[in-house]
C-alpha cells in the first residue's frame, strides 16, 4: 500500500533526540548496519541504537578512525567500505553475505557535501557516486540479508529542493556547480527510496528517506569559515547560530525514528522530517519534499539508470 505523504502527528519534533525516540524500545537481538556511523549524526545514531540493545556494524572508509570514535560503545564493530568504489562495496557485501546474519535495519547515512569537482575512477561525479550510487549498489548487494520486517533508511536533505535529476548532464561534464551536484544527489536519495519501497514491500522490506535538519558536523569540511558566516550558520567567533542548527543528537533523531518506530509499521516510501512524515511543497525554501523527488516515473527511471551504471539490480 502506498503511504500518503501526510503528517502523522508523531508526538516528536524538531528538538527530539535519538535517545528520546528510542525510549521504551528494546532492540536486543536486532542487527543494524549504519554507513558513516562514526561521525556526526551517524555516531549519534549508532550510539543510540547500541544503547537500546542492537548490534551495529559500521562500515567506514577509514576503519581506524571509526574504531577510535566508537571506542567504548558496546555492541559495535567496524569494517572497511568506500562508497565511491564499487569494488569496495562488493567486498563489504560479500563479507556480510558470507557471515549470513540477517539485517533488520540498514541506514544509508554516509555522504559528502559541496566538495570541489572530483571524479571517481570511472568518471562519475563524486557526490552522485557516493551519496546515491554507492548506497544503491550496497543496498542491492545486501538485499538477500534484509529480512521480512527490515527497514532501509536513506539520509537525504532539505537540499534536494535545489535540483531534480539533471538527465541531460547527470555527471556535470559541461560545467560543475558543487551545490547543484549535492542537491541532485539528495534528490536521488529520495527517488531511490520511492522505488526501493515499491519493489521491496512484497517481501516485507520498507524504505524511508529523510531530512535530518541543519547540523554542524564534519559534513561541512569543504566549506570555509567565511562561507559559513556569510550563510549565517556561524557567528564571528565560529560558533553555531542556535536558532539555525540542531545538535547532532537532535539531527540523528529522524533517522533513528524511521528505523525503529512502531508508528511506521506497514508504511514506507515516504520522506520524513522532524520525526514525522513531511508535506509536499512547491517552494524551494519551504520545509517538506518537492513533487519531482517522489514522482514514481522519475524513481523508476533513476533505478534503471543506476542499475545500468553499477551492473547491480537485486530485482532484475
Amino acid at each position: 500500500m502506498t503511504t500518503p505523504q501526510r503528517k502523522l502527528n508523531s508526538g516528536f519534533g524538531h528538538d527530539t533526540t535519538a535517545a528520546e525516540v528510542l525510549q521504551g524500545i528494546d532492540l536486543t537481538g536486532k542487527f543494524a548496519v549504519v554507513t558513516g556511523g562514526y561521525s556526526g549524526i551517524g555516531l549519534e545514531t549508532t550510539s543510540a541504537l547500541a544503547a537500546a540493545g542492537a548490534d551495529v556494524l559500521v562500515p567506514a572508509r577509514r576503519p581506524e578512525v571509526a574504531e577510535a570514535a566508537l571506542d567504548g560503545v558496546k555492541g559495535v564493530e567496524t569494517a572497511e567500505l568506500d562508497l565511491a568504489d564499487l569494488g569496495s562495496a562488493r567486498a563489504f557485501a560479500d563479507r556480510c553475505l558470507t557471515e549470513g546474519r540477517s539485517i533488520d535495519v540498514l541506514i544509508n547515512n554516509a555522504g559528502v557535501m559541496a566538495c570541489p569537482e572530483t571524479r571517481t575512477a570511472n568518471g562519475w561525479e563524486l557526490q552522485f557516486a557516493t551519496n546515491h550510487l554507492g548506497h544503491y549498489a550496497l543496498t542491492n548487494r545486501l538485499w538477500p540479508l534484509l529480512s521480512g520486517g527490515a527497514r532501509v533508511v536513506t539520509v537525504s536533505s532539505g537540499g534536494h529542493r535545489g535540483s531534480p535529476i539533471r538527465w541531460d548532464d547527470v555527471h556535470f561534464e559541461h560545467g560543475y556547480d558543487r551545490w547543484d551536484a549535492y542537491s541532485q544527489s539528495k534528490t536521488a536519495n529520495v527517488l531511490f527510496t520511492v522505488q526501493l519501497d515499491r519493489l521491496g514491500r512484497a517481501a516485507g522490506v520498507r524504505a524511508f528517506t529523510l531530512d535530518p535538519g541543519a547540523i554542524l558536523t564534519p559534513l561541512q569540511r569543504h566549506m570555509t569559515k567565511e562561507e559559513q558566516r556569510e550563510l549565517g550558520w556561524i557567528d564571528e567567533d565560529g560558533n553555531a547560530v542556535p536558532d539555525w542548527f540542531k545538535s547532532p543528537a537532535q539531527g540523528a533523531a529522524t533517522q533513528t525514528w524511521a528505523a525503529t518506530s512502531p508508528r511506521l509499521d506497514g508504511m514506507g516510501g515516504v520522506y520524513l522530517q522532524d520525526c514525522d512524515i513531511a508535506e509536499v511543497v512547491d517552494e524551494v525554501d519551504a520545509p517538506g519534499v518537492r513533487p519531482y523527488a517522489i514522482a514514481p516515473s522519475e524513481a523508476e527511471r533513476l533505478w534503471g539508470y543506476s542499475a545500468d551504471l553499477t551492473g547491480v539490480d537485486a530485482f532484475g
